[in-house]
């Protein structure tokens, strides 16, 4: 099943690498990326991020929110053809 991650990180050092390490350690593969700074917004970074994986995202949902960095995560399934449902 893939999903996509709409993620709010705190600018910092290492926060996307930190953000990736706990996907991959959680069985989920990285498929796509997608972000941008917001001024506007304190400059936090709004990250897109695709992933495929067989276990619940609830999973990986709960354990990134841990991630200091981390600021707020939501899940949106995706069909087949990358389009959210």
């Amino acid at each position: 099943m893939q999903y996509r991650l709409d993620l709010v990180l705190t600018p910092a050092e290492g926060a996307l690498l930190r953000v990736l390490g706990m996907v991959e350690r959680r069985g989920f593969s990285p498929r796509n990326i997608a972000g941008s700074r917001q001024a506007a917004d304190a400059g936090r970074w709004h990250v897109q991020l695709e992933v495929s994986g067989e276990r619940p995202p609830e999973t990986l949902c709960r354990q990134l929110e841990k991630v200091y960095d981390c600021e707020s995560v939501r899940i949106v399934a995706l069909d087949p053809a990358g389009v959210a449902a």
